[in-house]
């Protein structure tokens, strides 16, 4: 039986990026937990495929497409909850595109783009279930970030940190603006989390994968499970003091200086081969 501190029975989520990797882990864990589910993405197949899992709990969904870089469709999004359930206690602010490319080659049409995915189109899904959530003296909205929002990646990645670091500031002001009021606002920061676009670049470049495990002392790539025990914490009460966090989710990736050495890297090559295959197959 889960516990009542974890519980989220007749608490309504939104979470975009819901067909898939972390959007999806989130949606089902929340689900677990009692709550009915808001799912949007762009992917319909995708979405839809999550909206039958959590409809077999016996959870009430609402699947949608919405363009989550479109401020005009985002409001359409919440008049479509407002019908259908009345409230939002809980946003899970996942979905939005980056772009790579070398800083002397970025064009500014592509920068504007990255702004409008993972910024403006992130303040405007706050917004509304901000709005929301203020009516009712209550609610929690996790963002995610990323270690780019804190840290340089390098790599092509300017624009996404950019806005990554817009994200963070972000969070502190409304969290500051909305806390006495009952609205808590945190966002969470992945290393690198397994996604059907990290597995293209890690099979693009053969090194790549080694390159992030050198820097992460938990010697594993996250998984989109990594996120599901955070983000229900963050939706239930058991959080209700924590607002204005920055969370780190990267297998101690931040906690370790730019030299350290991870202990997985002195570990003896036998430690590795006597692994149980299984436990390993997991963990990458």
């Amino acid at each position: 039986m889960n516990s009542p501190l974890f519980s989220l029975t007749d608490r309504v989520a939104v979470i975009s990026g819901a067909a898939q990797g972390m959007g999806r882990a989130t949606a089902l864990a929340l689900a677990q937990h009692g709550a009915d589910c808001v799912l949007v993405d762009r992917n319909r197949s995708g979405v839809e495929s999550t909206g039958s899992e959590i409809e077999a709990l016996g959870r009430r969904t609402l699947v949608t497409t919405t363009d989550v870089s479109d401020p005009d469709a985002i409001g359409e999004l919440f008049r479509q909850v407002d019908q259908r359930f009345g409230r939002v206690d809980f946003l899970g602010n996942i979905a939005g595109d980056g772009h790579l490319a070398k800083p002397e080659d970025l064009t500014i049409a592509d920068l504007q783009r990255v702004l409008r995915n993972l910024v403006i189109g992130r303040f405007a899904m706050c917004q509304e279930a901000g709005r929301r959530m203020l009516g009712q003296g209550r609610g929690s909205i996790m963002n995610i970030g990323s270690l780019a929002s804190s840290t340089a990646l390098g790599r092509g990645h300017i624009a996404y940190s950019m806005a990554m670091g817009a994200v963070i500031q972000m969070t502190r002001e409304l969290s500051t603006e909305w806390a006495y009021r009952g609205v808590r606002v945190n966002c969470v920061t992945p290393a690198q989390v397994v996604n059907p676009s990290l597995e293209a670049r890690m099979a693009d470049d053969p090194t790549l994968e080694g390159r992030f495990l050198r820097g992460i002392p938990a010697g594993r790539l996250g998984q989109p499970r990594d996120i599901m025990g955070l983000a229900v914490f963050l939706a239930s009460d058991a959080s209700e003091w924590i607002t204005g966090a920055i969370i780190p989710m990267d297998g101690g990736n931040m906690a370790m200086n730019a030299g350290g050495t991870p202990g997985h890297e002195q570990r003896p090559v036998q430690a590795f081969l006597h692994e149980d295959p299984l436990k390993k197959a997991e963990n990458v």
